[in-house]
């Protein structure tokens, strides 16, 4: 789909892949939709982008309150004039053994990473609907096709992203509106700080700069891709672990006891 041009709204803007992602779309003469609890740090990122010329609008909102998608939708229409793609990167992660998560930490994480972006897509899919033209654009992880130890809601949360959109553009089909299912793996942000990144460190985990994965998002999104994989080898254990899951069983148990020390730190 065509950037230049579009109204783009991108949810997760003040993080570090959402902030790649809106620099590298202002670049490409996108007029943007920033969308972020925090709206301070949203505002400065906007005002940076305005300097170089950008059209953007800020709207803060928390899109885990049930009545938020909707509202923010037609604020977001009202405003700028339409959504022509939507790209959900709003996220947050839990690690550690799952016995010891806490269950409002556990709701808080489905919240974000997968109802709300269901929410938000159920809000603005009529709209594109009616004016033929749409990209929905979901942010997963490559931890969303292979289940891995201390990140276990996490990763049920991105597995539960990942068959949505299969299911969604499946439903989609003959339609104008496009879904595109876009899985980083270990990025080097803040959202990955902390005993997260010494974990990865210890793992020898390969890892990528948020520009790097936005620059993937934005080439999936011009070319139409369904899905992008990103990483070497993690692409290729994806196809793996749907085939033979036995086997990755093996690798990933192996490396539990590598994690203990990490998973159960109280000082993060």
């Amino acid at each position: 789909m065509k950037i230049s041009g579009s109204n783009i709204l991108v949810t997760g803007a003040s993080g570090g892949i959402g902030g790649a992602i809106a620099r590298q779309l202002a670049g490409k003469g996108a007029s943007l939709i920033l969308v972020d609890r925090d709206a301070t740090r949203c505002e400065s990122l906007a005002t940076d982008l305005r300097t170089l010329g950008a059209t953007v609008l800020v709207l803060a909102a928390d899109l885990t309150q049930p009545a938020v998608p909707g509202q923010l939708v037609a604020d977001a229409i009202k405003h700028a004039g339409g959504i022509d793609i939507l790209i959900n990167c709003a996220g947050v992660q839990n690690f550690g053994f799952f016995a010891n998560e806490a269950t409002a930490d556990t709701s808080t994480l489905f919240n974000v990473n997968t109802i709300a972006p269901i929410n938000l897509i159920n809000a603005v899919l009529p709209h594109m609907l009616q004016k033929n033209m749409g990209q929905i654009v979901n942010l997963g992880s490559i931890f969303g096709s292979i289940g891995f130890p201390c990140f276990a809601s996490y990763s049920a949360s991105k597995f539960a992203l990942r068959g949505f959109s299969e299911a969604l553009r499946r439903e989609l089909t003959g339609t104008a509106v496009g879904v595109t299912y876009v899985a980083p793996r270990f990025t080097k942000t803040s959202f990955n700080r902390g005993v997260v990144a010494r974990m990865a460190d210890a793992l020898k985990m390969n890892q990528d700069a948020p520009e790097s994965v936005a620059a993937s998002v934005i080439d999936a999104i011009e070319r139409d891709h369904l899905d992008r994989y990103l990483g070497w080898p993690e692409k290729l254990f994806v196809r793996i672990n749907s085939i033979l899951p036995r086997l990755v069983d093996q690798s990933l148990m192996k490396q539990v006891d590598q994690m203990r020390p990490f998973a159960t730190e109280t000082n993060r």
